[in-house]
């Protein structure tokens, strides 16, 4: 799945907050994201973050200000 700096994301499981909609922050070996509600912030490995994902919410390149 492509996804970019500043994307959010969907994750299959849910935070214990109840969200299940991520910002991207940081990508490389790891992959930093935010939570959109309580902002909670998690680093996990690329390949571990790929299998959560269930979709593509919101692009960066489509936002605009």
């Amino acid at each position: 799945m492509r996804y970019n700096l500043g994307d959010v994301i969907t994750t299959k499981k849910k935070h214990v907050c109840g969200n299940d909609q991520w910002m991207i922050e940081r990508i490389g070996a790891e992959v930093k994201v935010k939570c959109t509600k309580c902002g909670r912030e998690i680093m996990m490995m690329k390949m571990e973050f790929d299998k959560r994902i269930k979709s593509i919410v919101q692009n960066e390149k489509h936002i605009t200000t």
